[in-house]
């Protein structure tokens, strides 16, 4: 069971908004802001090094609190400045040939997608998209088809950013394992909604942020490598965190997942992401998910039945983000009325993920994202707000 009462008594702002734009950046609890704040307090005071040396305790455990959260191990963990930045420092650092296949995804996310072109364009590598089953997730047989001894990874999200879609992400980890495939998950808008155990997925990378549905502060992400792979693969930009400098002509590149950091970073934030991230452990994935697929299935059907919306979501079981569009509205105007009655949601446009909004001929679409912290009657609002707009 989740206390709704103290969660939303942990979170000031709830009081006031219904907050439904959970997949761009989550309102954090108050422990959470917390945690920022003393340690730029004591930034303030005794310096940023000494606050550093002072906590480095707390700051070293956040790397315990990301592998719970993952079932990983502490090493096997890098933090870092975001889940772009997670991502790609494991992408680039895979080595491809002219003839390599990539594969991924219907629904991949635009800023991989483009890390997947520059490398095409650079190496002669090939991006092969693997396409969807009639329910639109992830067709795994047609991945199963499709792979050969040139495919040298495969590369999915798990949970787009628009669409509702919930990719089967331990499926084709299955696949990936049995034919010795480097795979590489982006668990940006899974992470704090759902359980993730990187173990059952059967991933050997797998990049996040903090500031989704983990409530976590912007400018945070993390990265997990599995060990066996993460000995192979060396960062596409180091320094002498990541590689200490050992003679004067040699480097030596750290054993664990830290050889994909740097030297400086925001320690503030990384407190910040360790109480954000106990915060969620501490009141439940396994509940947390629950919450979010019940609000969000309540949101579904609402919406479902307001005349002139179109659900645009896909899946078998979709998660916490609602898509949808209404007839005679654009996705912004649609935002701007619900904010201007106190209900923050956002908007998606086809760019983001382009070669599954071709396919499907989507507009921009209204996002709407609930999380366990929202009520029941903050949904039934929204849907009240929807209709207001549908004409009589």
């Amino acid at each position: 069971m989740i206390d709704i009462d103290q969660i939303r008594a942990d979170t000031p702002a709830a009081s006031r908004l219904a907050y439904l734009h959970n997949a761009g950046a989550a309102l954090m609890p108050t422990p959470v802001v917390e945690a920022m704040k003393r340690h730029i307090d004591l930034e303030s005071e005794i310096g940023g090094y000494a606050a550093a040396d002072r906590e480095a305790g707390r700051l070293n455990a956040v790397y315990g609190s990301v592998a719970r959260l993952l079932n990983a191990a502490p090493d096997e963990i890098a933090l870092v400045e975001n889940a772009t930045v997670a991502w790609q420092m494991a992408f680039y650092s895979l080595s491809f040939r002219k003839g390599d296949r990539i594969l991924t995804a219907e629904a991949e996310y635009a800023a991989n997608y483009v890390a997947f072109l520059q490398v095409a364009k650079r190496t002669g590598a090939v991006v092969d998209v693997v396409p969807s089953d009639s329910s639109g997730e992830l067709d795994v047989h047609a991945l199963e088809r499709m792979i050969d001894e040139h495919v040298k990874l495969i590369a999915i999200t798990w949970v787009p950013t628009n669409g509702g879609l919930v990719n089967p992400a331990a499926a084709i980890g299955r696949i990936a394992r049995a034919r010795g495939i480097p795979y590489l998950l982006d668990a940006c808008q899974a992470v704090g909604q759902m359980t993730v155990d990187v173990e059952a997925i059967g991933c050997d990378m797998l990049s996040a942020t903090g500031r989704k549905f983990l409530r976590g502060p912007r400018g945070t992400g993390f990265l997990y490598v599995r060990r066996p792979l993460l000995q192979q693969l060396e960062p596409p930009m180091i320094d002498h965190f990541a590689a200490p400098w050992v003679s004067r002509d040699q480097y030596q590149l750290r054993d664990d997942a830290r050889r994909f950091e740097n030297w400086e970073n925001n320690y503030a934030a990384r407190l910040g992401l360790g109480a954000a991230v106990d915060y969620a452990l501490e009141v439940g994935i396994g509940p947390i998910e629950q919450r979010c697929r019940l609000l969000s299935s309540r949101l579904r059907s609402g919406l479902a039945a307001v005349s002139g919306v179109t659900i645009r979501d896909l899946g078998r079981t979709p998660g916490a983000i609602v898509s949808f569009t209404m007839e005679g509205h654009e996705a912004d105007r649609i935002v701007s009325s619900a904010a201007a009655a106190g209900i923050t949601i956002g908007a998606s446009d086809p760019a983001s993920t382009r070669i599954d909004a071709e396919m499907r001929s989507l507009p921009n679409v209204v996002r709407a994202s609930p999380h366990y912290y929202n009520t029941e009657a903050e949904i039934d609002r929204l849907v009240s707000h929807i209709a207001g707009l549908a004409p009589r």
